[in-house]
């Protein structure tokens, strides 16, 4: 019995890290992030390529966007990340591009937090161009 529950834990615990999802990690300009609106992703056709969130922390809006284990994976590491907070008037904040095959981004600091804001999410392929955005939060 012992070793069908050691089993069940060590499949779950690989399931749980196949499946890619993500979990932000620390943000470089503010240790306090609080994510707001929902999870957005970027998808190439039906299979999820990365996850897209927008923060609040330190005073300012946060873009984040983090590629799956699944499509790493299957499509490697040949692309690039872009993030970005997006306000209602199509302007840009806190753009970033994150080195070749680097897995996750967060944007720079944008100070529109008292303006209606999405973040933007883009994963450049040599091959394809995906990208999502969140809703918009206002």
């Amino acid at each position: 019995m012992r070793k069908i529950l050691a089993a069940a834990a060590v499949s779950a615990a690989v399931a749980v890290t196949l499946t890619g999802t993500a979990q932000a990690e620390s943000n470089q300009y503010c240790n306090s992030v609080t994510q707001i609106g929902s999870t957005a992703y970027v998808k190439n056709y039906d299979e999820t390529v990365a996850s897209v969130k927008q923060f609040k922390g330190c005073g300012k809006n946060f873009s984040y966007i983090y590629v799956w284990d699944s499509w790493i994976a299957r499509a490697g590491r040949d692309f690039t990340l872009r993030t970005h907070i997006l306000t209602r008037d199509n302007n840009t904040h806190g753009y970033k591009t994150g080195a070749r095959g680097q897995r996750e981004l967060w944007g720079g600091p944008a100070d529109t937090l008292d303006d209606c804001t999405r973040a933007h999410g883009e994963v450049d392929g040599s091959s394809y161009f995906l990208f999502a955005k969140t809703s918009e939060r206002c």
